[in-house]
């Protein structure tokens, strides 16, 4: 909460000096300040009123670009600025030999005693310096404001500003400022506890002192520019949030920075006209559903692609944004159960002509002069690749079981494939590799009927493959499948296992290597079937 405090000044003709001094100039520090000519003035030691009176009349400004703004402050050779922080720091020397270095810089020349001297250019000093600070800062005034910032770390900044700025351009400042003019003080004090960062409030409230916020901007870039939103919406400043929206509008945002940014509207409510463009970027104003239709699109556009090039990078690309969506966005998913069963069955349709026309020789099909031209192998190819880019679609989502089904169910195919050159049905292979690599690793759950089925039917025209797809992997790889075809056989009843494991035997025996290993998984068979099955029914006898 931002407060002010209002208090009444002695009379008094030190007093006298330090508020003429103050209007003139503000300065940084922690919460318990670090010595400075000011506090050295309240001091009880005794000390040289001529040497701190030379030290307070040679302040520097802060930085060319606070004296720019309107906002100065002293340096004092006991303290270091550092980005972001002001940290006190003490000098090697101790204070008594820094004034003595300051009264030797100015010994004076003539009859005239040392101190009356430094009087005289210490008061002259101050008057000058006060009328070039009133004319470089574009008559901006006294500095009748002390703004003390107390950050959440613990540490401190104190602001020695105008008044008329700071009600110009807030209205939470104008309020405080207004309260504390009803007492008898000339400076207003206003606290504001609690400060994220101080070097971002500060620079919010240098950005009141700048004709030209947004070039301003550009220098501090967006990530800070959200900060100094958030600073600019807590205090009201209206000037400085209009130019941040226009600025963070017309820049891109990195992935860091729009997330910062969402997150900062989903805190404040601004304004819809100045954020309509803005929220426009972060939210799309649509439905679920015509997401997932748009996703569909996508899908439909791919398998229909004749340039295997740009296919294959749009498969890439498409593939991780719905497998991402699908992690994040559980209630919202971005492709249908529907949509992508629907691509597979045209892409299904379009395999079983292909091959109607590679057993007879007739197209049964209108292709289009690109694809005509193209050889019948790789057109088959590339429903093959689309069928599997489809069927990892629906692995990636647990929504595969019923393309087991659909893929068990292709009598058509598998009769055709009997009476197809090896060449191009080896490509039938490669969608029953993997699905058995799916269910051997157990990516795929699905009923015992439907593993029976899928297995009766596909596992014949895989052994008479295989050696194919060794020779014409195409990113198969065939221990995994190996391995996967054992395991899928042993989830299927003992009694199943006996027939297709006895059909492997039969073709291994015969052609070796052109047939897949599953030594591994016969061996894990015959052990449930006669050496542990011979122990459970001796059991059973007893």
């Amino acid at each position: 909460m931002i407060t002010s405090k209002s208090k009444s000044e002695p009379g008094n003709r030190k007093n006298h000096h330090r508020r003429e001094h103050r209007r003139v100039s503000w300065c940084c520090s922690f919460a318990v300040p670090p010595q400075s000519p000011e506090t050295l003035i309240h001091s009880k030691t005794p000390q040289k009123p001529e040497s701190l009176s030379k030290l307070n009349s040679t302040s520097f400004p802060n930085s060319p670009q606070s004296s720019r703004l309107g906002l100065v402050s002293r340096i004092d050779p006991r303290r270091i600025l550092s980005p972001g922080r002001v940290s006190p720091i003490d000098s090697i020397n101790s204070p008594a030999e820094n004034i003595q270095e300051t009264c030797q810089v100015e010994n004076v020349e003539g009859g005239v005693s040392e101190i009356e001297d430094l009087e005289v250019k210490k008061k002259e000093k101050r008057e000058s310096l006060s009328e070039v600070k009133e004319e470089s800062f574009g008559g901006v005034g006294v500095f009748d404001v002390r703004l003390s910032l107390r950050g959440k770390d613990g540490g401190s900044l104190v602001l020695e500003l105008n008044s008329e700025v700071l009600s110009a351009n807030s209205s939470v400042f104008a309020d405080l400022i207004a309260d504390c003019r009803k007492g008898s003080s000339q400076i207003c004090r206003i606290e504001v506890p609690d400060v994220e960062n101080l070097g971002i409030f500060r620079e919010t409230i240098e950005l009141m002192f700048e004709d030209d916020i947004t070039k301003r901007l550009l220098t501090i870039g967006v990530y800070r520019t959200i900060d100094i939103l958030e600073v600019a919406t807590g205090i009201m400043f209206s000037k400085g949030i209009l130019s941040c929206l226009k600025y963070l509008e017309a820049v891109p945002w990195s992935e860091i920075e729009e997330e910062k940014l969402r997150s900062l509207f989903t805190r404040y409510k601004f304004d819809d006209a100045t954020t309509r463009d803005i929220l426009a970027r972060l939210y799309l104003d649509d439905t679920a559903g015509s997401r997932q239709n748009l996703a569909g699109q996508l899908v439909w556009s791919i398998t229909t692609s004749g340039e295997a090039n740009a296919r294959n990078e749009l498969k890439s690309l498409v593939k991780g944004l719905l497998c991402e969506s699908s992690v994040y966005e559980k209630d919202q998913p971005d492709l249908s159960k529907d949509d992508v069963y629907a691509v597979c069955q045209s892409c299904l349709s379009s395999l079983i002509s292909l091959f109607e026309e590679a057993s007879d020789g007739i197209r049964h099909e209108k292709l289009s002069k690109k694809d005509a031209a193209k050889p019948l192998i790789e057109r088959i190819s590339r429903q093959v690749d689309n069928i599997n880019w489809l069927l990892e679609i629906l692995l990636d989502h647990q929504i595969a079981e019923e393309f087991v089904d659909i893929w068990a169910d292709q009598g058509y195919l598998i009769k055709m494939h009997e009476s197809t050159s090896p060449m191009v049905r080896y490509e039938l292979s490669r969608v029953s590799a993997a699905l058995f690599i799916a269910i051997g690793t157990r990516k795929l759950h699905c009923r015992s009927e439907v593993r029976l089925r899928l297995l009766q039917a596909w596992f014949g025209p895989m052994v008479l493959d295989f050696g194919w797809l060794q020779r014409c992997r195409k990113g198969l790889d065939v221990k995994t499948l190996e391995e996967a075809m054992g395991q899928a056989l042993l989830t299927l009843p003992l009694k199943h296992q006996y027939v297709l494991f006895m059909e492997w035997f039969r073709c291994f025996s015969k052609q070796g290597t052109e047939c897949p290993n599953l030594s591994k998984a016969f061996q894990i068979w015959w052990r449930r079937s006669f050496l542990r099955g011979s122990e459970t029914h001796a059991v059973e006898s007893r």
